[in-house]
Formats: C-alpha cells, sequence, structure tokens
C-alpha cells in the first residue's frame, strides 16, 4: 500500500531552466512539458501529438535533445533544461532562431520551437552539417506546412554564421 500511496504524493523537483533553479512540488505522473508550460509558463515548448511523433515540445535536457511529451517532471530533477526561450540571450536571438526569422522557415509556427531547439543541439555537436545530416538530424520534427526546404536553409546558414 506504501507504493501506491507513494505515486500518487506530490514529489518536490529541483531543476534549472534556461540557467534559472526553480523548486517546484509535482505530481508524479506530470509530464515534463505541462510542467515548462503550466507550472513556470514557459510557453515555447508546445504540445503536439503526446506520443513523442511530432517534436515540437523538443527540449534539452542536459544538453540533449528529448521529447519533453515523453519524459516526466520528476525525471527532470536535479538536471539542466533549455527551452527555446532559453536560447536567447540578454534579448538577442541565438544565431539559429535568427536564421529561422531571416529564411521564412516556418509557417503557423507550431513545430517551430522543437525544429530550432533540435538545430541548435545539431550545430552544438556539429557546427558544418551536410544537408544530408541536417535532414537526418530534423528526422524526429515533423511540420504539416512546409516542404522543410526553408528550415534546411536557416540551419544552413546558421551554421554559416557559427563558423
Amino acid at each position: 500500500m506504501q507504493s501506491l500511496l507513494s505515486l500518487l504524493m506530490k514529489q518536490t523537483i529541483r531543476v534549472a531552466i534556461n540557467g534559472r533553479l526553480y523548486e517546484e512540488d509535482v505530481e508524479p505522473r506530470l509530464l515534463l512539458s505541462h510542467f515548462l508550460r503550466e507550472n513556470i509558463g514557459l510557453t515555447g515548448t508546445h504540445v503536439g501529438c503526446v506520443i513523442g511523433e511530432c517534436g515540437a515540445c523538443s527540449v534539452l535536457l542536459d544538453g540533449k535533445v528529448v521529447k519533453s511529451c515523453l519524459h516526466l517532471a520528476v525525471q527532470a530533477d536535479g538536471r539542466e533544461v533549455t527551452t527555446v526561450e532559453g536560447l536567447a540571450k540578454n534579448g538577442e536571438l541565438n544565431p539559429v532562431q535568427e536564421a529561422f526569422v531571416k529564411n521564412y522557415a516556418f509557417q503557423c509556427g507550431y513545430c517551430t520551437p522543437g525544429m530550432v531547439i533540435t538545430s541548435y543541439a545539431l550545430l552544438q555537436r556539429n557546427p558544418n552539417p551536410s544537408e544530408e545530416e541536417i535532414r537526418k538530424a530534423l528526422a524526429g520534427n515533423l511540420c504539416m506546412c512546409t516542404g522543410y526546404v526553408q528550415i534546411v536553409e536557416a540551419v544552413k546558414e546558421a551554421a554559416r554564421g557559427s563558423k
């Protein structure tokens, strides 16, 4: 009975989000995507499919891209989360964000935060990716509005700017 009760009780988590430490009581079943949006108020992380297929909810967890709809908030305890809001510094967009704007790499914009996070992570580990590498990295992020041409061009431009 104790284990069932512990599943229902709130747990306190401490998580660094975009460089700021948060301590919150959460239900063990709360998804990280909902925690970010509802508890913290960071609505850049979009919730699309809630089954890990679309990538709209992509964030960085300890520097690695994860789909926040597949992670529980309690799994972020003691870790670092970066959302699309955390890429901008001192009011200046990150070069990836700038390249997405300049190349009109969005239509409705719903997938854009996940695309930006995934592109940023790619360029962190590979500052000069080929088009094939870009397309492979973005394969876990779906866009229903574009043909991905502008998105790929934005990543290429961000890569050229990071040299």
